[in-house]
């Protein structure tokens, strides 16, 4: 079992600067934690973001925890910012593996290795910080408000 060595969130002055962390000591215990953060910071958010918005924020989310629990031994970290103004989401993952993040080629007919194409898509680019023990990954998901109804 994953014991979390670090959990909290914060909130800073303005009420959009909104922030989560956690960091896990060996693996992911569980992606659903890591999308359940996005889905809990988002309706905290003003404005608030659409539906698909957040859809896509969990999605990004679970590709690139998914990633750090295949392709490194541990600790795992995820942070999650949103920016101000409520028009983007900040993710942030921290692995152990020394390796960069590499997309495959498109094959349609190939199970899996298409998460890297889904977080280009879904977000405004993937920035690779190089660490001394590992490497940071960042994407920002842009929001819409939801629509007034």
């Amino acid at each position: 079992m994953d014991i979390p060595l670090r959990t909290h969130a914060t909130t800073q002055d303005r009420p959009t600067a909104l922030r989560y962390s956690r960091t896990w000591g060996t693996g992911v215990s569980s992606i659903g934690e890591a999308r359940d953060a996005v889905a809990a910071l988002l309706a905290r958010a003003r404005p608030q973001p659409g539906r698909r918005p957040v859809q896509d924020a969990q999605l990004v989310v679970s590709e690139l925890i998914t990633n750090a629990a295949k392709h490194a031994p541990g600790p795992c970290a995820l942070g999650l910012e949103l920016l101000p103004g409520a028009d983007a989401l900040r993710i942030t993952v921290t692995d152990t593996s020394p390796e960069p993040p590499r997309r495959r080629p498109p094959d349609p007919r190939r199970v899996g290795g298409h998460g890297l194409h889904l977080v280009a898509m879904l977000s405004r680019g993937l920035e690779v910080t190089w660490l001394s023990h590992g490497k940071r990954v960042t994407a920002t998901v842009p929001l819409a408000p939801a629509a007034a109804g």
